[in-house]
Parts: structure tokens; C-alpha cells; sequence
């Protein structure tokens, strides 16, 4: 029988590239960091700051990396951008944890401002217009705006002047926490308004 083996790769240890190789060709064997640092700075030469925060000048990369082995620590990529790149001699370690400590803190303080609703009725019981009122002033005390909406039903089309007396009335007993980003506005058979919290600013 003859020989079926691949004459032009002799000694080919197929299974170790199978297993090896990167199951599709966007894969990279080793993943690039979000900051580069070390063999990952791809400048040939960068601006090198010492760990004492003093500028040492214009190196080649290898020549930067080998004072940051020195000092111990890594050579870090801190202005990706500028021409040569700048690296600073650091731990690049805890320069990672402070950086993703900040972007917690700063996601913590961010705000997110909903939108909630409630709902009226032109002959609104006080009971009821006190029970939503109380809704509507805490959705304002968690930052949100609120959307006041009414539908007109029936026979009350006639009588939109009374939707409007009673969304100033919420205007007025609002205005020390509230005001309104969108006065009230009639499209058809709906009456809205959109109050924001905190005072309008003159």
C-alpha cells in the first residue's frame, strides 16, 4: 500500500498545533491589557518618568523597561497618545486598583434620572389627590421626574379648564421641591406636564 503521509511536512505533531491554535483568527493566544505596560508597549522608544515623578527623557522601550526591573517595578504606558508615548515607572498593580477604585467611586456619585408617571382624574376625590400626591413628591425626593398626565372622559372635554386649575394647584404645592420643565399641555383628550426636581432656575 502505498504511503499516505504528508511528504512536505515530515515530523508535523498535528495534535499539539490543533491544540494549540486559536479557534478563529480575531483570537490572540495572549489578550492585550487595557492599560499596556511592559512587553506590551508597542512605541520603540517613550518618554520615560521616573518612580519619583521626575522626567528622564527619550529612551528606547528596552532600555526603559530594563531601569523599571531595576527599581522593581513596571514600566507603564500612562499617555498612549503622545509622541513618543509617555511611560512612568510604577506598580503596575496597584496603578490598576486605584484607577478601577476612582471609576466605582465615580460611578456611585453618578445620578440616574427616571421618568415616573402618575395618573389624574378631573374630579379627583381629595382622598385619592392626597394619595397621589404623596406618590408624586416621593418619586421627587428620589431625584426623579415625574409625568403628571389626565385623560378627559366624556362630558369633561368641555370642561378642560378644570384639568388645568388642578395641575397649578399641584404646581403650587410642589414648588418648594419641584417645578415644571413642561408646563401643562393639551394634545386632543390628554392634559401633561412634566415637573423636575429642585427649583427653576431664573
Amino acid at each position: 500500500m502505498a504511503d499516505v503521509s504528508c511528504p512536505l511536512i515530515p515530523n508535523l505533531n498535528t495534535e499539539f498545533l490543533i491544540a494549540n491554535r486559536p479557534r478563529n483568527r480575531n483570537q490572540r493566544f495572549s489578550r492585550e491589557p487595557e492599560i499596556r505596560h511592559n512587553k506590551f508597549i508597542r512605541a520603540r522608544e517613550v518618554r520615560l518618568i521616573g518612580p519619583d515623578g521626575n522626567q528622564v527623557g527619550v529612551l528606547d522601550t528596552r532600555d526603559a523597561m530594563r531601569k523599571a526591573m531595576e527599581y522593581g517595578l513596571d514600566l507603564v504606558e500612562i499617555s498612549p497618545n503622545a509622541t513618543p508615548p509617555v511611560c512612568r515607572i510604577m506598580d503596575y498593580g496597584k496603578h490598576k486598583f486605584e484607577l478601577d477604585r476612582k471609576k466605582k467611586e465615580a460611578k456611585k456619585k453618578q445620578s440616574v434620572v427616571k421618568v415616573k408617571e402618575v395618573k389624574f382624574h378631573a374630579n379627583v376625590e381629595e382622598h385619592d389627590y392626597q394619595t397621589k400626591m404623596r406618590h408624586l413628591r416621593d418619586f421627587i425626593g428620589d431625584n426623579n421626574r415625574v409625568k403628571c398626565t389626565l385623560w378627559f372622559r366624556g362630558r369633561e372635554n368641555t370642561h378642560t379648564e378644570l384639568g388645568v386649575q388642578l395641575f397649578e394647584r399641584i404646581m403650587e404645592e410642589v414648588k418648594d421641591i419641584a417645578f415644571a420643565e413642561q408646563p401643562p399641555k393639551l394634545a386632543g383628550k390628554n392634559l401633561s406636564m412634566l415637573l423636575s426636581p429642585g427649583k427653576k432656575k431664573n
